[in-house]
Parts: structure tokens; sequence; C-alpha cells
């Protein structure tokens, strides 16, 4: 006794959809997880900025930074030795004034070292507001 013989054959079907949408988590999660290193692939020449030019200006005090080492603070020479050296040259130029603004002129081969050294002596001064100069691309 045959009972199927009237009923045709399906097909089996596979279902696609359940696939993909495993893929795109898959996807979704390799894209959010993974970092890139771009430190390789990037030459970065600093300082330069496209900035507005302040419209207030506090009591400013100038360090400059070359890329030998050498410090100018409002126009006052000098080689490194220490930061302290640096903490009492920012608090005679500070003076009496209230919330001076440190403007680093760091030179774009000045080592990272020089200017923490004067963003810490800023710290130890108790000098809160820093900035740092660049040049305009528009002036090349």
């Amino acid at each position: 006794m045959n009972l199927r013989a009237n009923r045709t054959r399906d097909d089996p079907e596979i279902n696609f959809i359940p696939l993909i949408d495993v893929l795109l988590v898959i996807l979704i999660f390799l894209m959010v997880t993974t970092t890139y290193q771009r430190f390789a692939e990037l030459q970065i020449t600093l300082p330069e900025a496209d900035a507005e030019q302040a419209k207030t200006h506090p009591r400013e005090i100038n360090v400059g930074i070359d890329a030998n080492g050498k410090y100018v603070i409002n126009k006052s020479v000098f080689t490194f030795t220490s930061v302290t050296q640096i903490v009492d040259a920012l608090k005679s130029a500070a003076g009496d004034a209230k919330d001076p603004v440190i403007v680093i002129n760091a030179d774009a081969n000045a080592t990272h070292q020089s200017v923490i050294n004067v963003m810490e002596a800023a710290r130890l001064a108790n000098i809160l507001q820093i900035t740092f100069a660049t040049q305009s691309t528009a002036n090349k």
C-alpha cells in the first residue's frame, strides 16, 4: 500500500536570511572592536592650525622652545636645568596678575619632553591656563 504516491516531492529550501543576519552582526562586531593604528601611516607636520584670534587678551606669558632645548620666557633666554627653574621664571613673569595664560611657542622639531617640562612647571606654579601657538596653513 503506497500512501504517498499522490504527493509531489518538494525540493528542500535553504533559507539564507538568518545566515545573512548572523554575518552582518559579526561584521558590525568586527568593525566596532577593531582598532586601527594610524601612527604608522600618517606623516604629521606640526604645529599648524586655522583658528580665530582670541577677542580678549589676559596677561600672557610667552614661552618659546626651540629644537635644541633652549627656553625663552618673556624674552629671557635660558637652558633647561630643572623644572623648578622654569617654575621660578613663570612665577616672576606672572607677577601678581590674576589668571595669566601661558602661550607655548614650541618648534615643530622640539622634543615632547620640552613641552611637558613647561606644562609641569605651569602646574607647579598654579597657572591653569595653557595654550599653544601655531602657524596658519594659509601663510605657507
